[in-house]
Formats: C-alpha cells, structure tokens, sequence
C-alpha cells in the first residue's frame, strides 16, 4: 500500500508539472481552443485543466475544428478517441449505420455497473429487451400508473413541500427537490415501491448519492487508462472507492426490493401488478428468448437502467429548464400567460411554447451530455474520418445543441421561439440535430412520458408560485454522465397571490 501511495505521489508530480506548463502557456497565449498532444502525455494535460468546464470547452474544440476532433490519450493508455458533433456523423452512427456502431465491449467495462441493462446491452440481448421495453411502456396500467404517481407526488410530496418552504421562508436546493420527487415516481412505476424521499422532513437518500458518486467516478473512466481504474477500484482509492460504495449500496438496496417481490409472487399477492420489476419477473421467454426472469443478477439490471434513467435525465432536464426561466423573465411571462389561457389538465399538448421552451432548454443542455459508441468494423464517416474496429467514439451532444453550423449564429441563445413553426405548432428537428432523446433505434422509449411529467411539474409549480434564484449563487456543472448541477439550485418560494 505504502509501494502504491508512492507511485501515485510521483504520478501526481510529473503530471502537475505537465498541467501547469500546459495553464500557464495557455493563459498567457490565449491559444486556440484545440488541445495540444504532448510527448508521451498527448491531449491529457489540456483535458486536465479544462475538467471544471469540460463540457463547454468540448463545444469550443468542436466549433473549432469543423464539428469533428481527433484526442490522443496518453502513450499506450488506450484513452484516444474521436469526439464529433456533426449531424451527418452522427446519423450515420445512431441511425443509418447502426448495426456497425454498438455500445462495444469497451463500453461494458466501463459502465459494468450496469451490467445487462438496456442502457449498456448489445445484439439480441438488447433487441429482446427493446421489444419488451415498448411493449410495457405503452401498456394501459403502466401509463395509468404513470399519471397517477405524478398526481400524487404533486399533491402529496411537492405542493406541501413547497408551502412549508414558502412559509418558512427556507431556501431550498430545487434540483434535490426534482430529484427527489422523480426519484419517487420512477421508483412507484418500477418498482411498486414508494421510497417517500420528498417530504418536509428531507430524509437521506442513500439511492441518489451512490448513483451520483457512481456517475462522476464513470465519467472520468473515460479519460483514464483502463489498467488504473481497475487497480484504483480493487485498491479502493480515489473516486473508484466511491464506486465501490456505490455497487454496494445499488446492490443491497434491489436485492431487498427484488427478494421481496419474489416473496409476494410466490404468495399470490401480485398477480395483477403490472410495475416494472413484476413485469420482467413473469417475462415470455418464448418470445423474448435472452430475458432472464429468474435471475437476480437480470431483474437488477434491467430495473436499475430504468431508475437511473427516470430519476437523473428528467430532473435534469427541469433543473436546467427553471434556470433558464428565471433568468430570462420574457421567456417566463409567455410560458405563464399560455398555462393561463391555454391550460387544459386532459391536454397538455395545447401549451406548445411551453413545449418549445422544454426543447430548447435540452437543446442547450442535454441531460446526457455523451454518447459513446464503437465500430464493429472499420468505416470512414460522413466527415471524412477513418475510425478502427473497436475504437472510441464520443458524440457531445452538449456540444451539438451549440454549434453555429448547425443552428445558425445566435446557437447559444435561449430562444424557444425556434421551435416554433409558421402554423403555430411545435417544429419538429431531425432526431440526429436534436439528440436529447437519442435517436435510430435507441431512441428514448420513454420520451412521451418524461414531456408529460415535464409538463404536469412546470405547470404545478408556475400556477402556484414565484421562484427566485438566491443572489450570488454560482451555476456550474459536475463532470458526471449526466448533466448536473455542482451547487445545486439554490431558490427563494413564495407563494402566487
């Protein structure tokens, strides 16, 4: 242990030297935005010093090399990759091309936390649970599931936690709030299970920091080699001893859930359920052949895909929508003037600039910020590049939503009047320029009801009160998989008179 904690010591050395040289030169020259290859480091100093705003200095290098970017790891690392934002590179990929661009094997290592879940499958196994993935989605009772969860998380969870804050006059932390209430309601339609995490009394939720410490920890395994995360993880040292508390926590928490349904199934008490974890516990596996009922090990990755997934991506997407609604108060009075005149609880379709607006939020910021993908056999994309079998490709979606070629000159502006067609209805972009849902044949399963449950919060929390962001507060975001907050959303409530 003594040995390692050396070698890290002089790691750490010799690369802050690197790191430094590479800020100073780069503060002092202004250079342009593209990443310098060093000898033997190549890119790693750069990406280093731009991990604070990663995401919007990714955006910079693609806006400055054309939409695609060659990034050379360091010797031997196995870390180099192709990063592109280009439309017709990404296309090819996600759709026209899809069965030469799957998840990869590299990508299984790197998010082996999800082990066969839907987020990481490939082949079969993945076509099996895409099948039965549309099919509950657009069952009757889980829709009705759906709708009631979101009803009763609203009036049971958010408006009296909303009360309380405005009587009290208590700053609250809205994105731990919208995390907490789509924890719950993902949570009620997986599971059956209702965790109460929204409530006054703000309980701990152990799901929500494991699954938070789990994302920073895979997000930086991207940029690192493989053979020091595995090593850091068997250790325990660094962000993987997070990952390892992590795994542990997920791990505990769905054998109970899962032990327990069992349990029920077995004394007839579930037999008309039709949650998530119940469904995939009776799965055909005459037609879906690769589904494995029986397993824990299977039940737990399917059910924490889709709990990941409903919890971080929606609250996400709210998060970053209220911000951009409270600083830009024109684009607030529209929104609150169509739910005054427009709002029907049956048809939530009718507030199409709200609409606009939700779309143009994830255009700027996408709740997931990268794709990584990695070709079956060697191809050359539309931009030109050649790219190996099994190599690293990362598609910056954030990036994406901010490229001038590709939304004109006024790209990083928030304007939901784009969105917005001659006839008054919702323009619709091509999948592959607006990526947030993904796009081919992954794309989002759950589009329809993650816009619904936008909708249903947006319009409770506007029709019922003012939020106002805490003065001074700083808007920074995580290096994580998913786009957060690193301060939270600190606000004022009070309530509309």
């Amino acid at each position: 242990m003594m040995m390692m904690s050396l070698l890290e010591v002089v790691i750490i050395a010799f690369l802050s030297f690197f790191v430094f040289q590479c800020f100073f030169l780069h503060k002092k020259s202004r250079e342009s935005p593209l990443l310098k290859n060093w000898p033997i480091l190549g890119m790693l100093p750069g990406l280093l010093v731009r991990i604070p705003r990663i995401f919007d200095c990714t955006a910079e290098v693609l806006e400055a090399s054309n939409l695609t970017f060659a990034i050379k790891g360091a010797w031997l690392s196995g870390t180099d990759l192709l990063l592109t934002a280009d439309p017709r590179n990404i296309n090819h990929i996600l759709s026209s091309n899809f069965r030469n661009y799957p998840k990869g094997p590299e990508f299984r290592k790197i998010f082996d936390i999800l082990g066969d879940g839907i987020l990481a499958a490939d082949s079969e196994l993945w076509e099996d649970l895409r099948k039965s993935g549309h099919t509950i989605f657009h069952h009757q009772d889980i829709l009705e599931i759906s709708l009631s969860s979101n009803v009763s998380k609203l009036k049971k969870g958010l408006i009296p936690f909303l009360d309380n804050a405005a009587d009290k006059n208590i700053i609250i932390d809205l994105q731990d709030v919208l995390q907490r209430f789509m924890f719950d309601t993902a949570s009620i339609l997986m599971t059956g299970y209702d965790p109460m995490s929204l409530s006054v009394e703000m309980p701990e939720v152990e799901f929500g920091e494991a699954v938070e410490d789990g994302e920073e920890a895979l997000f930086y395994r991207n940029i690192k080699p493989k053979i020091l995360w595995k090593l850091q993880y068997w250790i325990g040292i660094g962000i993987e001893r997070k990952m390892r508390a992590t795994t542990a926590t997920l791990n505990q928490m769905l054998a109970k859930i899962i032990s327990s349904r069992r349990e029920e199934i077995s004394r007839g008490k579930r037999e008309t359920s039709m949650d998530v974890l119940t469904y995939y516990m009776n799965a055909d596996t005459t037609k879906y052949k690769l589904l494995k009922p029986k397993s824990d090990k299977f039940i737990r990755d399917v059910v924490l895909s889709l709990m990941v997934a409903g919890r971080d991506t929606t609250s996400s997407a709210l998060t970053w929508f209220f911000w951009l609604i409270f600083t830009h108060p024109q684009v607030m009075a529209k929104i609150r003037h169509e739910i005054d005149t427009k709002f029907d609880p049956a048809n939530l379709e009718k507030l199409v600039y709200l609409q606009a607006a939700l779309s143009e939020s994830m255009r700027l910021y996408p709740p997931i910020p990268l794709n990584h993908k990695s070709p079956l056999k060697s191809d050359v994309l539309p931009s030109g590049h050649n790219v190996e079998a099994n190599s690293k490709i990362i598609i910056s979606m954030y990036a994406l939503g901010r490229m001038r070629s590709v939304w004109g000159e006024d790209a990083s502006e928030y304007k939901p009047e784009r969105w917005i067609s001659e006839d008054g209805g919702i323009r619709h972009e091509p999948s592959y320029k607006f990526v947030a849902f993904s796009a081919g044949p992954r794309a989002c399963l759950g589009k329809h009801l993650a816009l619904l449950q936008m909708k249903m919060v947006v319009v409770d929390i506007i029709q019922n009160y003012d939020l106002k962001i805490v003065e001074g507060h700083t808007i920074d975001s995580v290096p994580s998989i998913i786009l957060r907050m690193k301060h939270g959303l600190r606000v004022t409530v009070s309530k509309k008179i």
